[in-house]
């Protein structure tokens, strides 16, 4: 045994040739390229090769995601102006200015207002017209100005609110129409097997997978789209709020200047 020993240690270990090398790593790293390809999911195969129909769901849905996007952003901007704005001007209002000069700085030229701007300036231009016509008394002083008010605010909160339908309908539609489109995919699939004598996964995967899609973009679209309706919603009736609770406090300062000017 000590000679077989002695000769197996003396005996070199030659490598591989650098080619039989070469050759090996590029046979292991197909096999791995071709094992995560398998098990990767490519979902514009699946959009590209699902039926018209199921593609038609598919791009309504996308139209429907873009569109509330574009209007949750729009909207988000809308919202956080009027608020800036409403601050900005109770801080004006409550600082002790008289109402004639906040009035003047509401009517100057090329000077867009709303929010509780636009609110003051009609029940105070409202009121003031009324205090020139002869026979008006405070109680008719007051219940115009009130009028104007509401009117007012009644257009800017259905300003505020445009586009919030939408959010709505996107949020509730969305589900099932992708589920539309996965119950079609899927009846395709299963009619398609009908002409096949075996029926295994590897023959109805791929067709269940493109239907699926469809249920998957649905939510995409309708989550969003509730999420923002919601807190959007929310925002437009504290403003509302706000806007009726000024409404009632410049009220009262109206009626005490009326009272004032009867006596």
């Amino acid at each position: 045994m000590t000679p077989l020993l002695t000769a197996l240690q003396a005996t070199a270990v030659e490598p591989l040739p650098e080619e039989a090398a070469n050759a090996a790593n590029t046979a292991v790293q197909a096999l791995s390229t071709g094992a995560v390809d398998n098990n990767s999911l490519n979902l514009l195969q699946l959009v590209l090769h699902a039926s018209i129909p199921v593609q038609l769901v598919m791009l309504l849905l996308l139209f429907g995601s873009i569109a509330s996007w574009v209007i949750i952003f729009r909207k988000k901007r809308v919202l956080d102006r009027a608020a800036r704005e409403a601050d900005q001007f109770e801080e004006r209002f409550w600082s002790g200015a008289e109402l004639s000069k906040l009035y003047a700085g509401t009517t100057e030229r090329n000077r867009e207002i709303g929010g509780l701007e636009a609110i003051f300036e009609a029940g105070f231009r409202e009121f003031g017209r009324l205090r020139q016509r002869r026979g008006a008394d405070s109680r008719m002083q007051l219940e115009g100005a009130q009028r104007a008010m509401r009117a007012t605010g009644s257009r800017e909160i259905d300003g505020l609110e445009h586009n919030l339908e939408f959010l709505a309908n996107v949020g509730s539609i969305s589900p099932y129409v992708g589920l539309f489109g996965t119950v079609w995919g899927i009846m395709i699939s299963f009619q398609g097997l009908a002409n096949m004598k075996e029926a295994t996964i590897a023959t109805v995967a791929p067709g269940i997978s493109e239907a699926l899609i469809a249920t998957a973009m649905g939510l995409f679209a309708a989550i969003p789209a509730v999420w923002a309706y919601n807190r959007y919603a929310t925002k437009v009736e504290r403003m509302s709020v706000r806007y009726d609770a000024f409404s009632e406090e410049f009220s009262s300062i109206l009626q005490r200047q009326a009272n004032l000017d009867e006596t």
